[in-house]
């Protein structure tokens, strides 16, 4: 319904190395969860790669006790100077639960967001970009050495769960998600020990360890 959710697009023109810019789903998703646990006051987490999650107070099945309440979505654009990247996020903010599309969707008011105010969502949401995006040029794209690498663990709840990946182009990766490599590539390790680069895919969590 018109005026429950926040939906934005930044275009990003990033002097980094290419094979960096697989980072930026990831960068805006921290960017989100930082903005929404700043303003809402909800513990929001990213699902590898561009997933906004929120706690719920049940679990359904491949979900879990959290529910999808947002998504990034990154596309590399050629321009005349050079690779453009446009990065759309979009984020559930007061829907009740009748207005939301699939049980597994939920909104920041659904999981008990202390405001709901989309102008102050958005406004810390550019400032929490602005930050990252300040700190990976800073450091030429190198997401490792900027300690944004070690900040999106840290919020990266699909890190130290059991997954089943289904890859493009049919074959399926069933492990433990291990972690990210300098790259942004989620990392997993299969019964074999066998340790599996996902560049992209569809991300299960079957269930958390430990």
């Amino acid at each position: 319904p018109a005026g429950t959710s926040l939906t934005c697009s930044f275009v990003v023109r990033p002097q980094v190395p290419a094979e960096r810019l697989a980072w930026l789903p990831l960068l805006a998703g921290l960017g989100a969860v930082t903005a929404i646990r700043a303003t809402a006051g909800v513990p929001a987490v990213l699902k590898w790669p561009n997933d906004l999650l929120v706690p719920a107070d049940d679990a359904i099945e491949g979900w879990g006790p959290v529910r999808k309440v947002g998504g990034i979505l990154a596309q590399a654009v050629p321009t005349p100077d050079g690779i453009a990247v446009v990065v759309g996020i979009g984020l559930n903010v007061s829907q009740t639960a009748d207005e939301l599309p699939v049980p597994s969707a939920s909104s920041l008011a659904l999981a008990g967001a202390q405001h709901v105010d989309r102008e102050g969502v958005f406004v810390a949401l550019v400032s929490a970009l602005a930050d990252i995006a300040e700190r990976w040029r800073d450091a030429d794209g190198d997401a490792v050495a900027a300690g944004l690498a070690d900040d999106v663990a840290a919020v990266c709840r699909t890190i130290g769960t059991q997954v089943r990946v289904s890859l493009p182009g049919g074959s399926e990766i069933d492990g433990e998600a291990t972690g990210l490599d300098e790259h942004g590539a989620l990392l997993v390790v299969d019964a074999a020990g066998a340790t599996h680069r996902v560049l992209a895919g569809d991300v299960h969590h079957v269930r958390d360890l430990g």
